[in-house]
């Protein structure tokens, strides 16, 4: 919503002629107003003085150049008198020039208004397509991590359905093991019957030995 909002405002830029007093001096010039941050603004308007008309002088926050020549505005040296401020609504981007004969004004001088009109209309176009831009790799990059995320649950999902059927495979050999055990315990069991039949014999055969083993003794002593 904040990327239609956006372009719709990077469609409307309208500028107005708009006086401002600079030390004190009243003085004409054009302003463009443009929802963005007053930082990120300034720091665009003087790189584009700097690189597009020349030498930008700094007082107090007034941008001033001197015996500059801005294509189309005028083809001879001018005066320029510039301002940035943060307002509610978002930055104005305020500018006096002074063309040498006359001061840009919309009915006194209207061809070289409609060209200064023109170029701030084009800066403010310049941030809005700017910030779009910056909106969309961000949403690139959300979109990037939303994609790694959600495969990283599908993988997550994956690796919980090998551990169950890890788990079954574990539960079957335990069953497996149980059952084993289970037989053989029986097993055992049965051992130790028989080894209880086995003590039996043998106790009776412990008898039947010391009968015998009497019997011998018995018929040693009757010897004469």
């Amino acid at each position: 919503m904040f990327a239609l909002t956006t372009a719709g405002f990077a469609q409307r830029s309208p500028v107005d002629e708009t006086d401002m007093a600079i030390k004190g001096i009243p003085r004409k010039g054009q302003r463009v107003t443009v929802q963005l941050d007053s930082k990120r603004v300034e720091d665009s308007w003087v790189k584009l003085l700097n690189e597009k008309i020349g030498k930008v002088k700094v007082d107090k926050g007034v941008y001033t150049m001197d015996g500059v020549v801005v294509d189309p505005i005028s083809k001879t040296p001018i005066r320029v008198i510039s301002k940035v401020d943060a307002v509610p609504t978002g930055t104005t981007v305020w500018w006096s020039i002074d063309l040498g004969n006359a001061y840009l004004s919309k009915d006194a001088t209207p061809q070289q208004w409609k060209s200064a009109e023109n170029y701030l209309k084009d800066f403010a176009r310049s941030l809005y397509r700017e910030d779009i831009a910056l909106q969309v790799q961000e949403a690139e990059k959300a979109l990037v991590t939303s994609q790694n995320n959600h495969m990283a649950v599908i993988g997550k999902q994956d690796m919980i359905k090998k551990d169950i059927e890890k788990n079954k495979l574990r539960k079957t050999e335990i069953q497996q093991m149980l059952a084993e055990n289970a037989a053989e315990l029986v097993k055992l069991n049965n051992l130790v019957d028989a080894n209880l039949k086995e003590q039996e014999a043998a106790r009776a055969d412990i008898v039947n030995m010391r009968v015998q083993l009497e019997s011998v003794k018995d018929r040693m002593n009757k010897i004469e």
